[in-house]
């Protein structure tokens, strides 16, 4: 029995904490909210984030964060982008961490912003995390809703890191019946995969609902933008130094960006789609605006963080992505959603 812990108590983190709990690991998630450490250790459920899922007895949860990463084997990040780098700093000083004894994975997809612009997950880490992570963070990836992951549907995902052993390690540490998991050496064209198909899903979102109305729009259309995406997603990727194509027409690219714009439970879909059903942008002003009371919104489209930080990068390197930069100016509130679909797709 493994002893393993999880920063962020999310869906996904919740998800991939049952995973590995059925696997015969002990698993202790961290949370901020003492709602959701309190259900999880006297009703074995995550009712805020994975509410009516019952979770495996090998699963416990703490408000202390420090409690959850000493001493761990493994442990996982979890925690949104925007707040990774903050927490992380939290438990850097950890002597499980320093002599680099546990095995670091993490799960949060996005950009961090610095003075030099935006940066990837696993750079920003390496930058708070003692030397001895240098190379060795695995970035763990693919199409895989938490509520499907946590029910046990079969899915896939990527490990992958300069360290192959270590890759290899949240292979052997992950998969199950259910669970396939294959590793990659392609750290930045994974990442890049995972952060800007949020992007992508948002938009993708508002053709889904002008398309319920419509009889220009379709299916057809519908996969017009999805392709489209992927090559948005691809330029970036080798833009960013992405090392291998088929990165991008695996689970890691087309396989993740397929499920986030199709799939009822993803939350950049459903946003985009509210953009269109509820004009749900009209209490704000820009995207700026919308970011710094996401409270509002009531979660988190990691596509608007996403979205900001990919204007940023194509305008630095030069970069033609019509459907990402359309996207910013949709909720910077420059053109309205149904003049740039009509613009972008014909």
């Amino acid at each position: 029995m493994k002893q393993i812990g999880i920063l962020g108590a999310g869906a996904w983190g919740t998800a991939i904490a049952q995973v590995l709990a059925k696997n015969g690991n002990k698993v202790v998630l961290w949370a901020m909210e003492k709602e959701v450490v309190e259900t999880i250790n006297t009703r074995h459920e995550n009712s805020l984030f994975l509410k009516g899922i019952q979770l495996h007895e090998n699963i416990t949860a703490s408000q202390s964060i420090e409690e959850v990463a000493q001493d761990k084997e493994y442990l996982i990040l979890a925690s949104p982008s925007l707040y990774l780098a903050s927490t992380v700093k939290k438990i850097a000083h950890l002597e499980s961490l320093q002599n680099g004894t546990t095995c670091i994975g993490v799960l949060t997809k996005g950009f961090i912003p610095s003075d030099t612009g935006p940066k990837l997950i696993v750079e920003t880490l390496e930058s708070v995390l003692p030397a001895v992570y240098q190379k060795s963070v695995v970035y763990i990836s693919g199409p895989s809703h938490a509520e499907e992951v946590a029910t046990g549907k079969l899915t896939g995902l990527i490990a992958a890191s300069e360290s192959p052993k270590n890759a290899i390690r949240f292979r052997e540490l992950l998969k199950s019946e259910s669970l396939m998991v294959f590793s990659s050496l392609d750290v930045i064209g994974v990442q890049i995969c995972a952060a800007a198909k949020n992007a992508v899903a948002v938009v993708f979102g508002c053709l889904d609902a002008v398309t319920e109305s419509s009889d220009f729009f379709g299916d057809n259309t519908e996969s017009l933008l999805l392709a489209a995406g992927l090559n948005e997603i691809q330029t970036l990727g080798f833009a960013m130094g992405a090392t291998h194509a088929e990165t991008f027409t695996s689970i890691a690219g087309v396989g993740d960006l397929d499920v986030t714009c199709r799939s009822p439970y993803g939350r950049n879909r459903k946003f985009g789609r509210e953009i269109i059903l509820n004009n749900s942008l009209k209490d704000f002003k820009n995207l700026n605006d919308i970011i710094d009371n996401i409270d509002k919104i009531g979660y988190l489209p990691e596509g608007l963080v996403a979205c900001k930080y990919i204007q940023e990068i194509s305008e630095a390197k030069n970069l033609r992505l019509p459907i990402c930069n359309g996207l910013y100016k949709i909720l910077n509130k420059e053109i309205e959603p149904i003049d740039f679909l009509k613009e972008v797709l014909f």
